[in-house]
This record gives C-alpha cells, structure tokens and sequence, in this order.
C-alpha cells in the first residue's frame, strides 16, 4: 500500500509522520514545490524509525509526480496557510488555483487514488477537488469535520475532566468559523447524554469555543495549527487503508442529504478502503436543520468565488 503527502510544511508533515509512525503503508511519498524540503522533512521522519519502532519507507520529492505513481490515498495539504485575522475564505484564490493542479497532477500517476483534502478553505477546495477531476463523489473527502469533532471534545473533556476516549461528540456543517455545527443535543460520554452533566451555559460556550477553535490556535500561533489537522488526516487515511468502517463527519458531496444538493459539506459517513461508502441521518431537529441549511448558504457562496477565478 501507498500513500501521498503534497505539501511537506507543518500540517503536510504532521500527517505524514502520523502515517508512518503507525506503519500503515509500506511505502509514503511527500511532495512540495520547495526545493529539499520534502526530501528533509523526509528523511527526519526516517531518522526516527529506530527510535519510535516503525518500518515505513518515506520518500520526499520536490514537485515530481511520477514519484507518487501507484498511490492508494493522496492527501492534498498544499496552499498557504491561514495568518492571524485571516479567513478561510480569504485563501481561495491563492489556494484554489494551487490544488487544483495538484489534484491533476496526482491523477496522472495515481487514477485510482482516493483524495483527502485539508486545504483551505476546506468545503471549498473538496467541491473544486470534484469537479475538477470528475472522479466518483465518494474518492473525494475533505477532513475538517475530523478536526472540528477532536476540538468539541477536547473542550467537553476540559469541563467534565473525563477521558477524551470516552466521548462522542460531532460537528457537521461547514468547516469555518461561523458555518460549523457542534451537536451538543447528541453528545456523550460513555453513554451519557453530555447535556445532563453540563448546564446549557456550559454547553452554549462550548459550542463557541468550538467554532473559533482554529481561530484561536491561529491568533496563540501566528499561523494555522498542525498537530491536531495532522493527526485528523491520518485517522482519515486509517480508516481507508485499514478498511475500518469508522464513522466520521467528513466533507462529501451531498445528493439530496440534509436537503442540500450540488455542494460538499461536513455530514457523517463511512469510511472504507474505497472512499466515503455511505451518509449517516442524524435526524436534525428543527433548529439544527436551520442552522446547517444556513451553513449551506455561506458554503455556497465560497464555491461561487470560484467562477470569478476563470
């Protein structure tokens, strides 16, 4: 099995070095435009393989795509990253431009691959993935809502002092600061609605905190985060590669789901060695379905930037 990191800066490599670490590939490749920088983050990663017990072979290469021939997934982290009181949506003349030719560039050598996209503006750049390389909606996903559900949780644990493992709590809806959704009605630890141990001020605020939690690392940082955008990208590459079945809120192209048509969006879904196999309903309540059709409508003005970009 194989797979391909583009883009070797701090999310790129995060990612990669989790891939390898749980040897979930013989073979890993990362790709950057940078001369030598793949090849280093490249060979760093290998110079822990002793250290930390793993035996995947990386390789870094600067822009040759034949080097990524034959790949299973490819994950798509390229573009410049988010500066403080910058939006996503900011990013995607610059960054629209950069993955869809990446996303080319991968098909040539790897037309089977399966595509993770965690460029910004993530719903964004999932939708131009899709249409600009017309492969089948479910070889395409996009990861934010992975990293949005490891944020609402880490900041549920905080309140509860409970074990993060514990929990289950989603976010869907789009990956930006005003258009995410954390569904505090369905959250649990261990079996236990999270609303009957937390007040709804408690749950209120963790919600925000949840929605500005890029936002956040981004204004403590200087720049966007990448421990936890990495680690989510290779829990995503997991589950393909290991054909886990694990249910996930990824970006997927919706086809009547949630009421929402011609547009990718952060749902749950099954996730297989080919893809995104199925949407999970979560049966929204009323103000739920609101807010993710409001989602919707600010996600669908993003990808309408795109043909301004011709």
């Amino acid at each position: 099995m194989k797979v391909t990191v583009v883009g070797a800066g701090a999310v790129g490599a995060t990612c990669a070095d989790n891939i390898a670490r749980k040897e979930l590939v013989e073979e890993l490749v990362l790709v950057d435009i940078k001369e030598g920088f793949a090849e280093g983050k490249a060979l760093d990663i290998s110079q822990t393989a002793s250290l930390l017990g793993f035996d995947t072979r990386v390789v870094g290469v600067t822009n040759d795509y034949s080097r990524t021939a034959n790949s299973d997934v490819v994950v798509i982290t390229s573009g410049i990253p988010r500066k403080p009181g910058m939006t996503r949506e900011e990013l995607i003349g610059t960054n629209a431009r950069i993955v869809e030719d990446v996303s080319k560039n991968l098909l040539q050598y790897s037309p089977n691959a399966v595509i993770v996209v965690i460029s910004n503006p993530m719903d964004t750049m999932t939708y131009l993935t899709l249409k600009a390389t017309g492969l089948p909606k479910n070889r395409v996903i996009g990861m934010g809502g992975i990293l949005d559900s490891a944020r609402f949780k880490c900041y549920i644990q905080q309140a509860l002092n409970c074990s993060s493992n514990d929990l289950h709590a989603v976010v869907i809806g789009g990956h930006g600061d005003t258009t995410m959704i954390p569904l505090t009605r369905l959250a649990t630890v261990n079996g236990t609605l999270v609303s009957n141990m937390l007040s709804s001020d408690q749950l209120k605020q963790i919600a925000a905190d949840t929605m500005v939690g890029g936002a956040t690392l981004t204004k403590l940082l200087g720049t966007s985060a990448w421990y936890a955008p990495g680690a989510a990208g290779a829990a995503l590459v997991e589950s393909i590669i290991r054909n886990e079945k694990k249910v996930f809120p990824c970006c997927v192209a919706l086809d009547g789901e949630y009421g929402q048509k011609d547009i990718c969006m952060g749902v749950p879904v099954v996730v297989g060695r080919n893809g995104w196999e199925k949407i999970i309903d979560y049966k929204l309540n009323a103000e739920e379905l609101a807010l993710f059709n409001k989602s919707a409508d600010a996600v669908r003005s993003m990808n309408n930037v795109l043909a301004t970009l011709a």
